[in-house]
């Protein structure tokens, strides 16, 4: 399960071989295009491009690796994502894309370990203290703790990877998983992996919208047969039980939301339909954005929409993605009111399209890389639906908020009062809600430039932090780029120096090593301090 929320509670290792790519000639000696190989046949020359390589993913032959994505570019060139075992334990961080060409020869390799992980595999202290160390206040153990090898900080090492589950103090519900050095009884990495955000229809926040739906008995219920069947239900204001998170059972089962005449919801919170209504829609432009901009069928690629669920809790100020759907909290009209405005549904379901792909661990550097990729699709996702009523910016949550004018601000990170504008050596201490931010920056001055402007009624003003001037290539090409390096060289350990290099990669496969779009991502970098 992978989860995450909207309020707060890697240079790849490449070795490249300079190899040639072979054509067919035809009768006359005119060269044809190579046929553009298979999946099935890209992951079965990766295989067998492992035993020749070993050198270049950092493994030895007690090395084993099992095949999770596979991406095909036009060129035939082909990225094979694999998971790494050592004697049978899972190495996290020790994931790999291997980069093959046309004619499947490895070229290089996308990883974040630095040295072999074949460590030494025998434990030195007891479940009781691993576990123990693990537990949080208000947390509870689920399941055993498993030995794995920890390689996504330092040295590797092996460890215990402990899961606790709980409810966070705003009565989020939490999934944490905590490693525990498995020779010494240290506490190594935690991650939180509920990653919240804080016919037609009336919403709220984006004015009359579109409504796929399906009809029932007596009129008809909010499931979009159109995007894989996603559902919008009524949680009805209860929150998730422990037993629920614990044992899968006791669980919310939302209620169907049906309507007569197939015209949703009147624009207000006296309907509770209103609410439903931006969820669903938020749903179903981003299964569009991703599939009509990227070409992915879905947040986990596999053509299925995902469920949602609105009027969660009791004056609960947030929303969360919890691996599988999302979910809304009504607000308190104080500091927010219901959190369904069209960027946060983006920015949730944006983390399933993270944990699908890169995985990017939800701490440290890389966890700010994973809420910045969540800011940045979600903002795409507004700027595509293209609403008069909630026209596209670079702002958070602006539309949800009473008590400031946005959760986050993309042009200015800082303005929030925590997020960092620039890289520095201690940004990866922050909490990821504000190390995010120089990502989010990077991606501003990258797609619009510094200085003082305009954008969707909302005033933006952003700064260099080298006092550079810079002009952007625009949010399109950004989001290629972006969704590119996420998906072919994010790693799970991806830094921001790794991110750079990454969406380096990215521009080059998209525009060419010399193009004005590959400078243009070396010098916004450069102006957020990430060189």
């Amino acid at each position: 399960m992978n989860r995450s929320a909207l309020f707060a509670a890697a240079t790849a290792v490449a070795t490249t071989t300079a190899l040639g790519l072979t054509s067919a000639t035809t009768a006359t000696g005119a060269p044809t295009a190579a046929p553009v190989p298979s999946p099935a046949a890209a992951v079965a020359q990766a295989k067998a491009a492992v035993s020749d390589n070993l050198g270049a993913l950092k493994a030895t032959t007690a090395d084993a690796f099992a095949v999770r994505d596979v991406i095909v570019d036009k060129s035939g060139a082909t990225h094979v994502r694999m998971d790494r075992t050592i004697g049978g334990l899972k190495v996290l961080g020790g994931d790999v894309v291997v980069h093959q060409d046309a004619a499947g020869a490895f070229k290089s390799a996308s990883i974040t370990l630095t040295k072999s992980a074949n460590v030494d595999r025998t434990s030195k202290v007891s479940i009781a203290t691993v576990t123990a160390k693990a537990l949080s206040k208000g947390q509870k153990a689920e399941g055993k703790p498993a030995l794995v090898i920890e390689a996504r900080k330092g040295a590797p090492r092996l460890a215990y990877l402990v899961t606790t589950t709980g409810t966070q103090a705003d009565g989020t519900p939490s999934h944490i998983t905590t490693t525990v050095d498995a020779l010494t009884g240290a506490k190594l990495i935690s991650e939180q992996h509920i990653e919240t955000a804080t016919g037609d229809g009336q919403s709220l926040y984006s004015g009359t919208v579109p409504i796929d739906s399906t009809p029932a008995t007596g009129g008809f219920t909010l499931t979009d047969p159109a995007r894989g069947n996603g559902a919008t239900g009524d949680a009805a204001n209860k929150t998730e039980s422990i037993l629920c998170q614990l044992f899968g059972f006791g669980c919310i089962v939302p209620t169907k939301f049906n309507d007569a005449d197939n015209h949703w919801g009147n624009g207000t919170n006296a309907d509770r339909s209103s609410a439903a209504v931006d969820a669903h829609y938020g749903a179903a432009t981003t299964f569009d954005y991703y599939k009509n901009t990227h070409g992915r069928n879905g947040i986990f690629n596999d053509g299925k929409g995902v469920p949602s669920r609105v009027h969660y809790g009791s004056n609960y100020v947030n929303a969360f993605w919890d691996g599988k759907q999302m979910t809304y909290g009504d607000g308190d009209n104080v500091v927010a009111g219901p959190l369904v405005s069209i960027d946060v549904a983006g920015h949730e379901m944006s983390h399933g399209v993270t944990s699908a792909t890169a995985n990017l661990t939800y701490s440290g550097e890389s966890g700010g890389l994973n809420e910045a990729t969540s800011d940045i699709f979600g903002t795409l996702v507004e700027f595509y639906s293209n609403k008069a009523a909630d026209p596209g910016d670079y702002y958070i949550g602006e539309r949800i908020m009473k008590d400031r004018p946005a959760l986050r601000f993309m042009d200015k990170p800082s303005k929030d009062g925590k997020s960092a504008d620039c890289w520095s050596s201690g940004v990866g201490n922050l909490d990821v809600h504000y190390s995010s931010g120089v990502a989010n920056h990077f991606v501003y001055l990258l797609a619009e430039g510094s200085g003082a402007k305009v954008i969707g009624n909302l005033p933006h003003d952003s700064p260099t932090c080298n006092n550079s001037t810079l002009q952007g290539i625009g949010k399109d090409k950004v989001g290629k780029i972006w969704y590119r390096a996420l998906t072919v060289y994010m790693t799970t350990s991806t830094n921001y120096a790794q991110a750079r290099t990454a969406t380096l990669n990215a521009a080059t496969d998209l525009y060419g090593a010399t193009s004005p779009e590959r400078a243009a991502v070396a010098a916004a970098w450069t102006a957020v301090s990430v060189n």
